[in-house]
């Protein structure tokens, strides 16, 4: 059954054409590989190229997902920071494994990692805080993320009330880090990479770490 809409869903298709996706273009290591496709997001002026869906296993056993922003990557994995107490923060507490998806239809291009999660620390959390611009950093402190609010006024209210505890004077100290806010590292265990292709042939290339620490490599089917 289908909602009254007339726009059909059924009839939207684009056929991918921008580009193939080889063996022998992909680097020995997965993160290395994500470098490159990360720095060619950002080039060809992808909105967002940080911008990845974070999967979780709900308190409810039930799959969650939300959109939030890389900070940081390496070949440790790929960070992001949130409120501790939030609802993907307990998740993560809870269930320490994630997955995490980047989509860049621009250059039909999508990756799709898997791995534990860790937190990171203090200092690492620290620095990334203070680089935050004032409203920023007012803001993590200001919302009880995920929680129930009666308003909108609510909210504001309480921005105002912590502008108030912790004024702006142009130093990143000015607000300090909060205890329940930090960030989160996603260790990759399997890394894909994705290339639209014509006719949905598409390049499907699936990073594997084994039990000796090593990386594999194989074609997947699209």
């Amino acid at each position: 059954m289908s909602l009254h809409s007339p726009n059909s869903p059924a009839d939207m298709r684009e056929d991918y054409r921008r580009s193939t996706l080889r063996r022998s273009d992909l680097a020995s290591t997965p993160m290395e590989e994500f470098g490159r496709w990360f720095d060619e997001s950002v080039s060809a002026k992808i909105p967002e190229p940080n911008a990845f869906v974070l999967a979780t296993i709900g308190l409810d056993n039930l799959p969650d997902s939300r959109t939030v922003l890389m900070k940081d990557f390496g070949e440790c994995g790929i960070t992001f920071y949130t409120n501790y107490l939030s609802r993907k923060g307990r998740e993560l507490e809870a269930h320490p494994v994630a997955s995490a998806t980047f989509l860049w239809l621009g250059l039909e291009r999508q990756i799709h990692l898997r791995g534990r999660v860790e937190k990171t620390s203090r200092e690492e959390s620290l620095t990334y805080f203070q680089s935050r611009p004032y409203d920023s950093r007012i803001g993590a402190w200001a919302s009880d993320q995920s929680a129930v609010i009666p308003n909108r006024a609510w909210l504001d209210e309480r921005a105002i009330e912590v502008e108030a505890k912790f004024p702006d004077t142009a130093s990143p100290d000015s607000v300090p880090l909060p205890d329940f806010w930090g960030g989160f590292l996603i260790h990759p265990e399997t890394v894909e990479f994705w290339q639209g292709g014509h006719g949905r042939k598409h390049d499907r290339f699936l990073y594997q770490r084994s039990e000796s620490g090593e990386w594999t490599l194989d074609r997947l089917s699209p």
